[in-house]
């Protein structure tokens, strides 16, 4: 069986959660297999093994779950991507919109370094809004976006068209 289809095969779809005609994607099952946790954390560090990477931004609060794992295989540091006012410290914002209004995310001013090689991960990209702000705010600190890594992509939500187009995607999944 290929690394791809186990990873499908502990993925459980929650219907109607958060709400009604919502397919939630659980990856609770697969993060209490600590083979299939490992194998997902070389499937989404694959791509950017010998890119050079210094640091994995993880989106809060699921890209917190894999992201440090990623970034200690991958020989990178870990920053924190937090909704606004979850972090302690000065800070750079940049807002998204979601279907019911806007949002924000913010990192530390001093995460980054000048020239920082990032990838950027969360669980799953849907509408790729937190996706495309979490770029903007490594940009805007100064880092060099190498590509965005997901273990879940859904498709038809059609979320890669708001990344920039000339940085690489890769989503370990897709529905």
């Amino acid at each position: 069986m290929s690394t791809t289809h186990e990873l499908a095969q502990a993925i459980r779809t929650v219907p109607d959660f958060p709400r009604p005609g919502i397919q939630f994607k659980d990856i609770t099952p697969l993060l209490s297999d600590r083979d299939l946790m490992a194998k997902a954390v070389r499937a989404l560090a694959e791509p950017y093994r010998d890119h050079g990477v210094t640091k994995v931004l993880g989106i809060e609060a699921r890209g917190f779950l894999l992201g440090p794992m990623l970034a200690h295989h991958l020989g990178a540091g870990f920053v924190p991507v937090r909704k606004r006012g979850k972090l302690p410290y000065h800070t750079y914002a940049e807002e998204y919109t979601l279907e019911y209004g806007v949002d924000a995310v913010e990192i530390h001013r001093d995460a980054l370094r000048e020239g920082d090689r990032v990838l950027i991960h969360d669980d799953v990209i849907a509408t790729g809004g937190t996706a495309s702000a979490a770029g903007r705010l490594a940009r805007k600190s100064g880092g060099v976006v190498l590509g965005f890594s997901f273990l879940i992509e859904l498709g038809f939500l059609e979320g890669r068209g708001r990344l920039e187009p000339d940085v690489p995607v890769h989503a370990v999944l897709r529905y």
